[in-house]
């Protein structure tokens, strides 16, 4: 009984000893994702729509159809509006046409009447006629071209109006804009959306950032680009796991430590942010993990490597 009392104190004994060893990590913190919510951008009927949360879509993939009937009738509806504007335009500008043929007609014939009237051979009231034509004639093609450029422009105005709203129908089909796996769906096939409804919420989960906190005496020693060594705890008989891990972000403000990451008194200090962004091939992080960091070489492979000891 002695001796095995004896041979359990010295394996404790050896686990403090081992533990004692063990460095403590240089900052702590939690594994975040750049979220993504993908909304509508048209109004109307949800006329497919079929993801559900953990569903992993590619970019570019086609994840909703939107109802487009009354979008459809409005295009229809400006096609004929913009048809009508352009038979106008040219109906104007043949008016035009007949117009200036008939002032250049007029106005040779002013000219001739002139001559004569200076050679005596034409009357006050015959030069009158004919100066009163060209006048008449020179308001007409003036009113006419302020006619052909309204018409133009209300042409214009029913083609915009036209574009905007095929680019309305093509807004319909949801295309998913970034890789990645659905955190959150929000939507149901038959509900009748708005514009900026939400409808899903997306992340790509191939790599997580860790965003720890280190102290000011700690920030020398921290650059972007660096390696550094990236711990989680596994299973309880796969111990604790390392992965590697590269700085990306540094804040150039302190601030208090959030009150989930440390003890009251170490929420006292002033700490500085950083983010590490590790691999996630394997799925092994999550969103809201709690892993810690230490500076230095990170491990070659991205796989795990167990390791003894308690976490500090």
């Amino acid at each position: 009984m002695r001796s095995a009392f004896t041979s359990a104190a010295a394996a404790a004994a050896f686990s403090l000893a081992a533990c004692s060893h063990t460095p403590a990590p240089d900052a702590y913190g939690n594994f975040e994702a750049t979220e993504v919510v993908v909304s509508a951008q048209t109004s109307g009927q949800l006329l497919s729509y079929r993801l559900v949360e953990g569903d992993t879509v590619p970019r570019g993939a086609q994840v909703a159809v939107i109802d487009t009937a009354q979008l459809a009738l409005q295009h229809a509806q400006f096609d004929a509006q913009r048809a009508a504007a352009g038979a106008q335009v040219r109906q104007v500008s043949d008016q035009l046409g007949a117009l200036e043929i008939q002032h250049e007609i007029a106005q040779r014939a002013y000219a001739r009447t002139k001559r004569l009237y200076d050679e005596k051979a034409a009357t006050a009231q015959q030069l009158d006629q004919d100066e009163r034509t060209v006048r008449v004639l020179a308001a007409q093609i003036s009113a006419a071209r302020a006619q052909q450029h309204g018409a133009g422009r209300d042409m214009a105005a029913v083609a915009a109006q036209a574009a905007r709203v095929r680019d309305d129908i093509a807004r319909s089909l949801v295309t998913n804009p970034v890789r990645g796996t659905v955190l959150a769906s929000y939507a149901r096939t038959g509900e009748y959306v708005q514009p900026g409804t939400p409808l899903y919420r997306i992340a790509n989960l191939d790599s997580l950032d860790l965003r720890a906190y280190v102290t000011e005496p700690q920030l020398s020693a921290i650059h972007l680009g660096q390696h550094v060594t990236v711990a989680l705890d596994a299973s309880a008989d796969a111990g604790r796991r390392h992965l590697p891990g590269t700085v990306i972000w540094v804040s150039s403000t302190a601030e208090f430590t959030p009150t989930p990451v440390q003890t009251r008194d170490e929420r006292a200090d002033l700490v500085y942010a950083v983010k590490v962004r590790v691999p996630n091939p394997d799925g092994v992080l999550k969103i809201g993990m709690p892993a810690d960091i230490t500076l230095g070489a990170a491990p070659a492979a991205h796989g795990s490597a167990p390791l003894t000891g308690a976490r500090r």
